[in-house]
């Protein structure tokens, strides 16, 4: 099934509403100044020479402030335009790995997006373990992606081995959302052993669910996956209609991350 676009004017809430039966086991409220917290955050340069697979144009970098950094209870993550690194762009590309890891449970994340052509800010999740192979057979979550082409929306997707974007058949849906670059949102996923629900503020904007006897290459989400928070410069869907200089510094606000887990 290819993906399903589906517009909605979601307005802009204080937060994601849950159910009772879910309790707090992990989050990052950015209540202090600096590098991002080195017990719950790592750099990840890893692709760096390979352009991520996406022909993406940013050089990640590493405990540097000028592309990651906490102020005023805020997270910025900045891309920005500098020579001296092997790409024309840098930016930060932050993950749980190893410190926050898990099978299940709700994870949001309020932000705010940054835009202009050529951004392609993301929070999502990625399997920790690779147990069914390497991408995309392992799984992708998509809790949110924007293009900057695109100011006045925002998608959700899942890729497996059988529902990708290499082979045009990624599920997931695309959300009308004007205020995006001006206004945080939460955004969040109820992932269970038969479900991933994608929500917008207190909208629920897509599911994925299980189907009975599916395998790994429909449903490898019964492994341990981590948060993924970063902003691309370019590449094969956020370079689609070129770079535009003047947007640099090009920032993604993260007011908080939390993850729920049930408690029954």
């Amino acid at each position: 099934m290819k993906l399903i676009f589906f517009l909605i004017l979601v307005s802009s809430l204080s937060g994601c509403q849950r159910g009772n039966d879910y309790q707090l086991v992990w989050a990052d409220e950015f209540n202090y100044n600096g590098l991002p917290d080195s017990t719950k955050w790592s750099f990840d340069t890893d692709g760096n020479s390979w352009q991520w697979g996406n022909n993406e144009l940013q050089y990640y970098t590493a405990d540097r402030e000028e592309n990651a950094t906490v102020r005023d209870g805020v997270l910025h993550i900045i891309a920005r335009k500098e020579d001296g690194f092997n790409q024309p762009y840098t930016s930060a590309r932050l993950i749980t790995k190893g410190k926050g890891d898990w099978l299940y449970g709700r994870m949001e994340v309020k932000a705010k997006l940054c835009g202009g052509k050529g951004a392609w800010p993301a929070i999502w999740m990625l399997p920790t373990d690779l147990e069914y192979g390497a991408w995309p057979a392992s799984g992708e979550l998509d809790i949110m992606e924007h293009v900057g082409y695109e100011p006045d929306s925002v998608y959700f997707t899942i890729h497996t081995e059988n529902y990708n974007h290499t082979k045009g058949t990624q599920q997931g849906n695309a959300v009308f959302l004007p205020d995006a670059e001006e206004a945080f949102h939460c955004y969040a996923i109820e992932w269970t052993p038969e479900s991933c629900t994608f929500l917008l503020d207190k909208e629920e904007v897509f599911q994925f669910e299980k189907a009975k006897q599916a395998g790994s290459g429909e449903w490898p989400f019964d492994k341990r996956f981590h948060l993924l928070l970063n902003v691309a410069v370019g590449g094969n869907w956020g370079g689609k209609h070129g770079v535009d200089e003047s947007m640099f510094p090009c920032t993604l606000q993260v007011d908080y991350v939390r993850v729920y887990q049930k408690t029954k």
